[in-house]
């Protein structure tokens, strides 16, 4: 089946328009069951350099482009990305592990976003507003910043990069894009949409490779002015660090630690929906999976009791499988961190209820899996309550009032995502003001985010940069403040008014 839909033993750079072979490689791995997909490139900063020559090359051309016309590429990527959406589908399923529903849907979420953002193409709006003086006229404009390097992780490998190179390709800006080893097919997939829908040659440059060569280069190099980053906290603070020194602008979308508030007047059946779709999707590898559930004390062991006969009902194994439910994790290091914090748990006084190991036979024998796990008895400041674990890990708080259940959901570094389940209006205003977050859902998961609104986070999960949404625009676009005088002599602003 991989030979079918790939049609390919190697990826090669996307540089200029052209496809170009690196001589060092590394296997992309199936994590359901450990076959080798393809060969993913690992590029060095020369790569990098001749990339970004051709990328700035070509945003001189691009930025002259009207912008409806920059849109009617999107439009067309959109349209080829909706025609191949099975396919693209089935291979994200195969070097991500996410179940064939799960990805579906992140390969929508790219459509969607190619047809947003082409219609921004015709809103790129500025200002105009009234001069202090006569016959002046005063109005601002967006520009394209230039050079734009976007790192993208393995967990969302098209969406997040979607998010990313669409908003900065209509603002008539040129890309270099590093996607993550684990998970470069879609990013090979993607370039031959752009190149197919007509995008011209340097607009967009995909160069595979480590961070730590290709990224590095990425993030040092003089003429990439913005680098739009996915990924941990550690990493990302390092990126803010150096693009700091070189006053390169930055945005950053990182951790998360996400709450599901489940008050005592919740309807707990719909509770439970959203607590096992935010907590197991993806198998917790999202940056919005919900990690804790923050419930009222006099719910508590209901919540338990049904929360565990739902569990029972996962199906787990190669998400190309349509019965199943919770697919792989994506790799080895990603099991021995959620084997780590099992252990954590335990010795810091949680009682586990179900799950905490890895399942190593039969039919998961050559994957990479997890059992869906339960916490309860958790206290808010115990690790497994604090830290993020990036897999199917759950961990029940109890709390007394409303008022403490916001305080425990604000009681952490980061603010990506979280969500209240409860019937009193009241509770629902007071809690989207309250939440600390940049996302709040009412009666639903701590996931699912739309594209046409702004995704990101507060303290630790960001630098207050958005993706998706029209702010998104802001992260690759400068403004431009512009005085037209035609007075036919010098006024000077705040001295000649009368």
């Amino acid at each position: 089946m991989t030979e079918t839909l790939l049609k390919a033993e190697k990826l090669k750079n996307f540089i200029n328009g052209n496809w170009i072979d690196v001589n060092e490689s590394t296997a992309v791995i199936n994590p359901a069951n450990g076959k080798t997909v393809v060969d993913v490139p690992l590029s060095g900063s020369e790569d990098v350099n001749t990339a970004v020559k051709a990328a700035k090359t070509a945003q001189k051309e691009w930025a002259l482009v009207p912008a409806p016309q920059r849109a009617e590429v999107l439009f067309r990527v959109g349209s080829i990305m909706k025609e191949r959406k099975e396919r693209l589908s089935q291979l994200l399923t195969m070097e991500n592990g996410k179940v064939i529903e799960e990805a579906r849907g992140e390969v929508q979420e790219g459509i969607d976003m190619a047809f947003y953002m082409a219609g921004e193409g015709r809103r790129m709006f500025g200002q105009t507003t009234p001069a202090e003086l006569k016959d002046k006229f005063a109005m601002s404009q967006r520009c394209p910043v230039g050079v734009v390097g976007i790192i993208t992780p393995w967990n969302f490998p098209i969406a997040i990069a979607t998010w990313k190179s669409f908003p900065a390709i209509v603002s008539g800006n040129a890309v270099v894009w590093k996607p993550a080893t684990e998970t470069p097919i879609m990013a090979f997939e993607l370039a031959k949409i752009f190149e197919e829908a007509g995008l011209p040659k340097g607009v967009v440059n995909v160069v595979f490779g480590k961070g730590s060569a290709v990224g590095d280069a990425m993030v040092n190099h003089d003429d990439i002015r913005v680098i739009s980053f996915t990924g941990s906290n550690d990493t990302g603070r390092s990126i803010a660090s150096k693009c700091g020194e070189q006053l390169k602008k930055v945005s950053l979308e990182m951790g998360g630690k996400n709450a599901v508030i489940v008050m005592d007047d919740a309807d707990l059946n719909l509770a439970v929906e959203g607590i096992l779709w935010s907590a197991f999707g993806t198998s917790g590898q999202r940056c919005t999976a919900c990690s804790r559930v923050i419930v009222h004390e006099d719910v508590k062991e209901r919540l338990e009791e049904r929360l565990l006969v739902e569990m029972e009902k996962l199906t787990i194994g190669d998400g190309l499988d349509e019965s199943i439910k919770v697919g792989p994790i994506i790799n080895n290091a990603g099991l021995e961190k959620i084997k780590k914090y099992i252990q954590i748990g335990k010795d810091e006084g949680a009682k586990m209820l179900a799950g905490g190991y890895v399942m190593d036979e039969g039919d998961h024998a050559k994957g990479h899996y997890f059992a869906p796990t339960l916490f309860t008895d958790a206290t808010a400041e115990m690790r497994i309550s604090q830290e993020e674990i990036f897999g199917p890990v759950v961990s029940l708080v109890p709390v007394k009032s409303f008022e403490e259940a916001i305080e425990v959901n604000n009681g952490v570094e980061f603010g990506l995502s979280s969500s209240i389940f409860t019937g009193d209006v009241n509770r629902v205003f007071k809690a989207q003001r309250d939440l600390d977050t940049g996302i709040v859902y009412v009666n639903a998961g701590t996931t699912g985010a739309e594209i046409h609104l702004p995704f990101g986070g507060t303290k630790g999960t960001g630098n207050g940069h958005r993706d998706s949404g029209v702010q998104a625009l802001d992260v690759f676009t400068e403004w431009k403040a512009v005085y037209v005088d035609f007075s036919g002599k010098l006024q000077r602003a705040q001295i000649d008014v009368e």
